[in-house]
């Protein structure tokens, strides 16, 4: 799976409460989620993101609670990628439940601006940074979580692989 995008870059210790704050958590619905999405750290994300784009950020992404609001209105902002130096571990597995792909890469992050626009292989980890024209690489997924991924989350790889088996 190939992502390309343009980079919205972050700094350390984006927290859930930036990425979607308190005050929404009542809504369930995603669109609505998403209409405010890193509103507390970047007041004009909403109306700066394009589909495809890609969030990158330096350590600890998605730390605080668990909320699993926080990568779904990343995911449904049009987001198609977040890469940083690190993130929180239990941001980082709701972000594989839903399907939105996340990438550890120190020099990656160290070497790529806002605006740069980045060509993201998930099948083997490459990051292409194509303003500077830098190659990176991250470790790619293990199979399962790649699956997981290109199904849309966990969810719906479990109704492929149910309705597989009905066959």
């Amino acid at each position: 799976m190939i992502i390309k995008g343009k980079v919205h870059k972050y700094g350390e210790n984006v927290d859930t409460d930036v990425i979607i704050p308190a005050r929404y958590l009542n809504v369930s619905d995603p669109a609505e989620l998403a209409k405010h999405c890193m509103e507390d750290i970047d007041k004009d994300f909403v109306k700066k993101v394009k589909t495809g784009d890609i969030i990158m950020a330096t350590t600890n992404f998605g730390c605080g609670s668990s909320r699993e609001h926080a990568p779904l209105c990343i995911k449904t902002a049009g987001v198609s990628c977040i890469i940083a130096k690190s993130f929180a571990r239990i941001f980082f597995r709701n972000a594989i439940n839903i399907g939105l792909p996340l990438l550890e890469c120190v020099e990656a992050v160290d070497n790529t601006q806002t605006g740069d626009i980045l060509e993201v292989d998930l099948s083997n980890g490459k990051i292409k940074n194509l303003t500077s024209g830098k190659i990176f690489t991250a470790k790619p997924y293990p199979d399962f979580m790649a699956e997981l991924i290109a199904a849309g989350g966990l969810i719906e790889h479990t109704k492929k692989n149910l309705a597989s088996r009905r066959k």
